[in-house]
């Protein structure tokens, strides 16, 4: 509501919070950019805006109960913006709020657990202000019970605005195909840059042919759900960055399509390099220095723009390479008497070549499909999956369900196990009771995998005491399991080295001889996680993230978490 509804925050800026101190009371942290540049006052017409996005940190990690449900006051001090900038609240930023003269007092319900946003400010240069001249806005608020840290924001007029040039890049690959990457971009501000910080992001499927010594390095998921599913570079250039000038790379860096290309995408950033451009882009990772030559830059002849753009810094590539993934599916096998309750680990494997990341839409990329064999029910599954009717159907009831589907993450690495560990109770079910394992399209009305032409071992079995010759091998291809031993049990390895449990049980009334699937630092062993491997693929990943970084600068999810759109 008001003046805390959503906006699209931080474009450009480097936030910056005063870090919560130890109370009794809960402690909140009013956040925002640190500075924000405006376009000079122009000779004619209108100055243009700028959004100024501020954000209210619950440190809570309790989704349930770390709210704070209590009114708020949150005040606006804009006086010492005078002569310098003019300020109003945007469009979903003012219905609570009243504004008087150079302070303005808004109110507002609840602070949920995490990043929100509180306010969205609409800045434009003053009448009669002057390059360089700069000032602040200082932001406080007050709650029964509560402890509000202030913030304060500087305001600037002028300075460099780097843009970045698009590239005409050769889209369409084939594994091994290689090209320059002649990076460029042009200082469109009213003053120079010191310094800039290069950033160079690509997914798994491409890789840069040299690490260069001027640049560090870094891999992560990326919130795609999949470990080293991105390589971070930084690259950083010392020395004077004139307004108007134009720069590009002395040898442009050469990026090669490897035998894991299939959807792929490289992003190119520049910045002004300084302490909260370089955290900013690092995001908490840990990176490593590059040994190569150092990567040089040298100025072009420009001409003159006059565009203060936070927007453009940023540019993006989006490739399409010809090569197929092999997923192949595996079953498991388990024994016991009438009533007992064993583990079943099932899945596939990505048996490559490629990798394959829905980058764009962030939509899982396959789904599991687990018919339960007849007479038996499950009596955990893994969070990520979800009970469904006999034919696919919804089913409100997730208890005793006859089938299962469970979707990945947007990506699956080219090495990836997505082991599910189940818990079933054998019940009525007959000797050789078999349940079918299917890894297939998220679209149940189209199952092919359209990158797979290796059919045969989409499907797999789970068998319940198993008779003479049965398997748990549901094609012709190696992904699924035989009768002398399931794939995924008995501490097979999948990927690179992600472990399922034993599932291979006797005929006793204990469950099967493992625990249904080793967690490491995924959900957790009661969720049906990330396995302890870097090809394991995790269950649950958020577009949202990835949506974030492809919107460039700072990192962040901000949302409302109001209780009625929960």
């Amino acid at each position: 509501m008001g003046v805390l509804a959503s906006a699209g925050l931080l474009a450009a800026g480097t936030l910056t919070t005063a870090g919560p101190a130890h109370a009794a009371d809960p402690e909140f942290t009013i956040g925002g950019p640190a500075e924000t540049a405006l376009h000079p006052y122009p000779a004619t017409g209108s100055p243009q805006k700028a959004s100024l996005g501020l954000t209210l940190t619950n440190p809570s990690e309790d989704e349930e109960n770390g709210a704070y449900q209590d009114e708020y006051t949150v005040r606006f001090d804009f006086s010492g913006l005078a002569g310098v900038a003019d300020v109003a609240f945007g469009e979903d930023g003012s219905l609570d709020c009243e504004r008087t003269g150079t302070t303005a007092v808004c109110h507002d319900y609840g602070v949920w657990p995490g990043l929100s946003a509180l306010a969205d400010l609409e800045v434009t240069a003053a009448k009669g202000s002057k390059d360089g001249d700069s000032g602040t806005i200082a932001v406080t608020a007050e709650g029964e019970g509560a402890t509000f840290r202030p913030f304060t924001t500087r305001v600037s007029i002028g300075g460099p605005d780097l843009s970045m040039k698009p590239l005409r890049l050769k889209t369409d690959l084939e594994p091994g195909d290689s090209q320059p990457v002649p990076v460029t971009f042009t200082n469109n501000g009213t003053r120079a840059a010191e310094g800039v910080l290069l950033t160079l992001q690509n997914t798994r499927g491409l890789e840069f042919t040299e690490r260069y010594q001027n640049c560090e390095y870094s891999e992560d998921d990326g919130g795609m759900g999949s470990p080293g599913a991105w390589t971070v570079a930084l690259c950083a250039f010392p020395g004077s960055y004139e307004p108007g000038a134009t720069y590009t790379l002395e040898v442009p860096p050469v990026l090669r399509a490897t035998e894991h290309a299939f959807y792929d995408t490289l992003i190119y950033r520049i910045n002004e390099d300084d302490t909260g451009a370089r955290a900013a882009q690092r995001a908490g990772a840990r990176f490593s220095s590059g040994k190569g030559a150092k990567l040089t830059l040298r100025r072009t002849p420009s001409l003159r723009s006059a565009d203060l753009d936070p927007f453009d810094n940023q540019q993006e590539t989006d490739f399409r390479t010809t090569n197929t993934a092999d997923f192949a599916a595996y079953g498991d096998r388990a024994a016991g008497k009438p009533g007992d309750t064993v583990d079943v680990t099932l899945g596939f494997r990505n048996q490559g070549p490629a990798w394959i990341g829905y980058i764009r839409s962030g939509e899982a990329v396959a789904t599991v499909d687990f018919t339960v064999p007849r007479g038996s029910y499950v009596v955990s599954k893994p969070a990520g999956c979800r009970g469904v009717t006999a034919s696919g159907e919804y089913r409100e009831n997730q208890e005793k369900a006859p089938r299962y589907f469970c979707s990945t993450p947007m990506s699956v690495r080219e090495d990836a196990d997505f082991a599910l560990p189940f818990r079933l109770n054998i019940g009525t079910a007959e000797a050789g009771a078999t349940g079918d394992v299917v890894v297939r399209d998220t679209h149940l009305q189209a199952p092919p995998l359209s990158f797979d032409p290796e059919t045969g071992n989409n499907k797999a079995s789970v068998v319940l005491n198993a008779e003479d010759g049965q398997t748990t091998t549901g094609g012709s291809g190696s992904g699924g399991a035989t009768a002398g031993g399931s794939t995924g049990g008995s501490g097979s390895t999948g990927g690179s080295g992600a472990t399922t449990g034993s599932a291979s049980g006797s005929g006793g009334s204990s469950s099967s001889s493992g625990t249904g699937g080793t967690t490491g630092s995924g959900s957790g062993s009661g969720s049906g996680g990330a396995l302890a491997s870097t090809g394991t693929v995790a269950l649950a990943a958020s577009g949202a993230a990835f949506a974030a970084l492809l919107a460039g600068g700072v990192l962040f999810t901000v949302s409302r978490r109001r209780r009625a759109t929960r």
